[in-house]
């Protein structure tokens, strides 16, 4: 027995306009480290000095050695059933956007074209001095030595948004016209802790959308929700898709 409601199936079956909201519950499923749980990346760690300009500055081996092995893990790891299952829901749907928290890319490897990343890739870098663009070999290869721009000398970072910083406007603004129009908005693998990203859902909901949580427990935010739909990504979203497309099959003349 699917875990999801019948009338999230007709929903999302009828909707032209659907948003989707990922955070780091669907990477953990690919086998990479979430942030907050117990064996993610934080532990042992201090955020503040991996993941802002103040620790940067202070520990710059460090840091970029810590990104250099984040980045190594991310060209292992594969997307999973979870994410593919958001890319055929994209190629279902006349209005589409997939916002993620993530940095990892994996959502696009699996084939997601309509995609706001809210907190940047880590597929880009960038000079903390003189903001240019920088390739991702440069970090890559280093190995122990300190990675510095070849145009000005500046520090090289990841294009992540650390702690203190805004996200970027285009992508933002784009996640926030998307979750004011949405008939359906999936939240998906997120603690629902970090804002404003985990402000959409309420967003959404007070625009009228029917708003749906799968997670593998509540978030902070379940209870206000239209649904909430207990188990992992990668095998509730196959599960999903699947019943909406053949709901759509059934009845052919209704969509």
């Amino acid at each position: 027995m699917n875990p999801f409601s019948e009338t999230l199936v007709r929903r999302l079956a009828r909707a032209r306009r659907v948003a989707v909201l990922t955070g780091a519950g669907v990477s953990a499923e690919s086998g990479i480290p979430t942030f907050r749980d117990a064996g993610g990346y934080w532990e042992g760690l201090r955020p503040e000095e991996m993941a802002s300009a103040e620790g940067m500055l202070r520990r710059p081996a460090v840091v970029q050695a810590w990104y250099r092995h984040r980045r190594r893990i991310l060209h292992e790891a594969r997307p999973n059933a979870g994410h593919e299952a958001l890319a055929a829901l994209e190629r279902m749907t006349p209005d589409f956007l997939l916002i993620t928290q993530n940095v990892d890319g994996l959502h696009q490897r699996a084939g997601s074209e309509r995609v706001a990343e809210l907190h940047g890739s880590l597929a880009q870098q960038r000079c903390m001095a003189c903001g240019r663009d920088a390739p991702g070999a440069l970090l890559d290869e280093a190995e122990g030595a300190l990675v510095r721009c070849p145009a000005c000398g500046g520090l090289i970072r990841p294009g992540v948004v650390w702690f203190g910083e805004a996200l970027p406007a285009a992508p933002w603004a784009r996640a926030a016209e998307a979750a004011g129009a949405a008939e359906v908005f999936l939240s998906v693998g997120t603690s629902a802790v970090v804002y404003p990203a985990a402000g959409l859902p309420a967003l959404a909901l007070r625009s009228g959308a029917y708003v749906a949580e799968i997670n593998t427990e509540p978030s902070a935010i379940a209870g206000g929700l239209s649904e909430v739909v207990l188990g992992p990504s990668a095998t509730v979203l196959p599960a999903l898709v699947a019943a909406v497309r053949a709901l759509r099959e059934r009845h052919p003349a209704d969509w």
